[in-house]
This record gives C-alpha cells, structure tokens and sequence, in this order.
C-alpha cells in the first residue's frame, strides 16, 4: 500500500466502503467525516450526482480515443474552460493522469524549450528543501523531503535546492503569511552564481508547500523569486496540485499571490478526483517555442496513453460546472476567518507547538514524542479515526483540507475532535 504502515495497517484494517458529500462510511457503518478532502482533492465533495452522471454517459458515448495524432471534443473543451480560469498567457494546456506525471511533463518541456531556443546548456533545475513533486524521478529529484529521496539512488543530476521558507522561531503561531522569512528568496542569486544563469532551466516551487506541513510563504517571497527568474531568464514553475482550484479561496494560488509563473502544475481538484487525471499550464511562448519545422513532424516526444481520457474530460467538465455553480473556487476566502480562529484555538492544546493557516488549509505542529518521530501524530490520526474524523499527518504534523463545501459545524468538530484526541495521547 502507498505510503502505509503496511504492516500495522493490516492488523487493524480501517476500510472505507462508501462516501457522499462530506462523509466516508466504513465497512462497518461509522460515519467518517473528511477532514482531508480524500487526499487534498476531494473539493466539491463526495460522490456529487453531476459528476457521477457525466462519467456514466461518457463512457457508453465513446469509452477511449487514442491521445496520439488524435483528438476528441471533450479534452478540447475542457482545456479552454480551464485556460479561462488562468491569468493571461496561461493558454496552452497538457493534459497528464496525475499530479507526478505534471511535475515530470513540466520538467522536460523546460528542458526542451530552451534547446529549442538555441540554450541547450541550460539543463539544472533548482528545487528548494521540503519541497513535494510527487513520486516520479523528476519529482523526488526536485523535492525536498528527505524520507521520499534517500531510498532511491542519485535521482537526477544537475539539481539543487533552495532552503525552505519555514522558521518556527520567527514565524510561530502565524495566522496566514508569515511576516519574516522574503529574504530566503535570495538565496537564489547564490546558486545562480555557484552554477551560472546559463546552465539553469528552471526554478520549481509550491506556493504553499502543503505535504511537508503546510509552509505558507512569506509576505513577498514569491514576488521575490519572480523577478529573480526574469533577472536570469528562468522558468518558474509553480506546483498548484494541491492550491488549485479554491484551496486558497481563488482559483489559482497564481490568483491570491498576484505572482504569474511561466508553467502551472495541477491534479487532484482538477477533476474532484472522480478520475484520475493531471494537467500543465504553458505560457504562449512555451508553446510557440516548439511550432516551428516541417507541419508533418511531431514537435513534442512526450505524452501517454491515456492524456486527456474522455471519461477524465467529462468528469473535469462536470466538476467545473459544479465549481461555478457552486461558487467553489471563492469559498475559502468566505470561510478563512472562521477557520483560521478555529485552528488556531488548538494553541492551547496538549503537545502543540506551530499552528499555520492559508485559505482552507490548516496545519498543526506538534512536540515529537522523545526517540519515537511521527509516532504521536500517528496515533493522533487513529485516535481522531476512531471518533469519526479523517485527518492526514506528514511527521508529526496534523494536515488539514476539508473538501470546500464544509460548514461551520464540520469545522468545529474537526477541530474538537483533535483536541480530544490530543488529550489522550502521550
């Protein structure tokens, strides 16, 4: 099993075998409520009957069209609803089956834009510390967790990292942006200079970095790194898997931040998870950099099977449809103090040490039990399970994103629950 403590997990299974709007069922019919959205991508909630229905008439429509020198009408139209959604110049869309296929996508069509310039040599990409890339080669060599990397060899090379943006002694207990920590941005001007600007292709971040335990960005880091990439003609590459579509309260960290990157990965919301199915967002000139040549010609040696699936196509349409239908993609930012005021009630909460919030994401931070890492937010995580709500732990972080349809109530118990379960963990 991914990413399980396989063998405790099979002494005491925890089986879902149903879900509808905010709830799981287990096999053995408790009610469990989402603290998690599934695993950050559930946004619209479980099972919504419009999504259902559209995957449904998709595949007694037309099953699979073959992605190669082929098209169907659905991919097409699902790629122009969501360039709509993006900031300007965001126009070109490739479609992938995940978020780990969008990172490693992105990565080399930044290697192939610049060969296709004329700057072959710029071939290092630079990643930064606790970063998470998904699980392809291209991610883990790029992301910055180490327990994801070290099992597996020398990854790719010409990769090196900036630091990550959290310092609990500056920023603890901080309600949205950190006010310390833009600076950190200027550590690029170091690699530049270790490495050369023409020899790097690409910066690649998250907006907020949410599987390492929600590190949200400090006030003017990413306007920082921005400028810094223009200064030496770097692709940024912002890794929206999980702030996109209405994590943040727009539908795009790009949106909140007021900061465009050259490339947008994305996943999970994007389809609410229905099917799986990733997507990456080109600027114009990306695209453009590759239409030159003979008509006949591929001009990109990239793709899969199952690129834009039309049963993928029509759930995505669907769920954009429940999205705007919804008011979805601003929910967050209706809902942000509430839930800010809720998570950071926890402060005084047994083995509490951080507390960090943005939009609909929460994170709580605890003091690790001596000699034994994660072993107190794990079993923080089977206590809260056992009361009826789902949370997520990375280390011994408690990481939260309920899917954007909650209520107030939901929130609350959420955030009791927790703090029930806390006080009975040593």
């Amino acid at each position: 099993m991914p990413f399980t403590a396989n063998r405790q997990f099979k002494q005491t299974p925890r089986m879902l075998v149903s879900a509808s709007g905010m709830y799981y069922r287990t096999d053995d019919g408790r009610p469990i409520l989402d603290g998690t959205a599934g695993l950050w991508c559930v946004n619209a909630g479980h099972c919504r009957p419009e999504i259902v229905k559209a995957i449904q008439a998709q595949a007694a429509e037309m099953d699979y069209a073959p992605a190669f020198q082929m098209g169907h009408p659905g991919a097409f139209d699902f790629a122009s609803q969501l360039t709509a959604l993006l900031p300007a110049g965001l126009d070109h869309v490739f479609f992938t089956n995940s978020g780990s296929e969008s990172v490693d996508t992105a990565l080399k069509v930044a290697l192939a834009y610049h060969r296709a310039r004329g700057e072959g040599q710029r071939t290092r990409f630079i990643g930064r510390e606790r970063g998470y890339h998904g699980v392809g080669f291209g991610g883990i060599s790029v992301g910055g967790i180490v327990t994801n990397r070290k099992a597996f060899g020398t990854m790719l090379p010409g990769v090196d990292h900036l630091p990550h943006t959290h310092g609990r002694s500056q920023q603890a207990f901080s309600r949205g942006q950190p006010e310390w920590g833009a600076h950190l941005a200027d550590e690029l001007e170091r690699i530049v200079a270790l490495h050369d600007a023409s020899t790097i292709a690409a910066v690649i971040v998250e907006p907020v970095a949410c599987s390492t335990g929600v590190l949200v960005p400090p006030k003017g880091y990413l306007e920082r790194l921005r400028v810094l990439c223009d200064k030496h003609g770097l692709l940024l590459i912002f890794d929206e898997v999980i702030t996109g579509f209405g994590r943040l309260g727009t539908p795009f960290a790009t949106d909140y931040f007021g900061v465009t990157p050259d490339v947008i990965t994305a996943a999970k919301g994007l389809t609410n998870a229905t099917v799986p199915m990733g997507a990456v967002f080109f600027q114009k000139k990306i695209y453009d950099a590759f239409m030159t040549g003979a008509e006949h010609m591929i001009e990109l040696f990239h793709g899969y099977t199952y690129s834009g699936h039309p049963l993928a196509a029509a759930a995505g349409l669907a769920t954009l449809k429940v999205y705007k239908d919804e008011g979805l993609l601003t929910r967050a930012a209706d809902l942000n103090d509430y839930w800010a005021d809720a998570v950071h009630s926890l402060k005084d909460a047994r083995h509490v040490v951080d507390i960090r919030n943005l939009g609909l994401i929460g994170a709580i931070e605890l003091d690790p039990l001596p000699g034994q890492p994660t072993k107190r937010a794990f079993t923080t995580f089977l206590k809260c399970f056992e009361k009826g709500v789902l949370i997520r732990t990375t280390g011994d972080i408690i990481a939260l994103s309920p899917p954007l349809i909650v209520e107030k109530a939901q929130i609350d118990q959420i955030v009791e629950t927790i703090r029930d379960a806390l006080a009975g963990v040593e």
